[in-house]
């Protein structure tokens, strides 16, 4: 994935650009380098005695995307291929390395709006009941679930919280978001006691188990170790599974629940936009298509004349 980076000096610099002075988060940066990896992978079969970004026009363009079309690539990957060399050859032209960017000539293939799935309130009520509390495990997955469904975080922010980014007083927590941005988001009084039992009662004698560093991390696995991406939906799947749901339910649909939920009891737009912390209200607007679809089948079961 490296090579492009160690082979070409410009595509190293852009993605110091990015991680420097744009704050793309590291997960971007690397896909960046990735796709503009399998892009010089492409060219240099293309031209056996080498290239340059310079030369490239768009009839190469078109060629790597009859070259993805033929291996049956999903549309979204192409999408973000093309949005990635059209992003570094941006770079380029701002640096005065190439005359024109020629992926502006280029059309990326149309996608599909798929509208998120979510849990109706029912579901979810029925899911924040699930966990065991009795036990200390049970006690942190109650933490675990509350939070995703009170704030709308990230998995990647919930396992980033610390015990000094959550505010119990005041009901805030500070989520570490996307592009190195953070955000402040009230959480309930439901949350707050489901977080100060996990606390009070169960993270202490877990930590205890732990023999490695000490951490500062506010949610921890069995041993005491810092929870990870993976444990949280290994936590939902579980809980998931005894509710027999049909839907794919992900952390991520627990963050679609609370935008649709937030819509639905009257929210504005630009608040769940930044409760979600969305660059775009763009990003935020698929939730309003999600809640006039959502009206339009009421209406048509429930009204007579419909």
């Amino acid at each position: 994935m490296k090579e492009a980076a160690n082979a070409y000096p410009e595509v190293h610099k852009f993605l110091q650009y990015l991680a420097v002075e744009k704050n793309t988060s590291a997960l971007t940066v690397k896909n960046y380098a990735a796709d503009i990896d399998i892009f010089a992978g492409f060219l240099k079969t293309r031209y056996p005695g080498g290239f340059n970004w310079q030369e490239i026009n768009v009839l190469d363009i078109r060629s790597y995307l009859a070259d993805m079309n033929g291996k049956k690539y999903a549309r979204t990957t192409i999408a973000r291929r093309i949005s990635a060399l059209r992003s570094f050859y941006k770079y380029l032209q701002r640096e005065n390395k190439v005359k024109q960017n020629p992926f502006v000539k280029v059309r990326t293939p149309k996608l599909e709006k798929h509208l998120p799935v979510f849990l109706e309130e029912f579901e979810v009520n029925e899911l924040l009941e699930l966990p065991d509390t009795t036990g200390e495990l049970g006690l942190r997955d109650q933490a675990v679930l509350e939070l995703l469904y009170a704030t709308g975080c990230r998995v990647s922010e919930l396992v980033g919280l610390t015990l000094d980014t959550i505010d119990l007083g005041n009901m805030f927590v500070l989520l570490h978001g996307k592009g190195n941005k953070d955000r402040l988001v009230p959480i309930g009084h439901t949350c707050r006691e489901a977080v100060e039992k996990y606390l009070n009662g169960a993270r202490q004698a877990l930590m205890a188990r732990y023999n490695a560093a000490p951490h500062d991390k506010l949610l921890v696995n069995r041993l005491g170790g810092p929870l990870t991406d993976r444990s949280v939906r290994r936590i939902l799947d579980k809980y998931i599974k005894k509710l027999a749901l049909r839907k794919n339910v992900s952390p991520h649909t627990i963050r679609h629940t609370f935008a649709t939920h937030l819509l639905d009891h009257g929210a504005d737009l630009r608040a769940v936009q930044e409760l979600l912390g969305h660059a775009n209200l763009s990003t935020t607007q698929i939730y309003t298509h999600v809640t006039t679809e959502r009206i339009t089948s009421v209406y048509e079961k429930n009204f007579p004349r419909a």
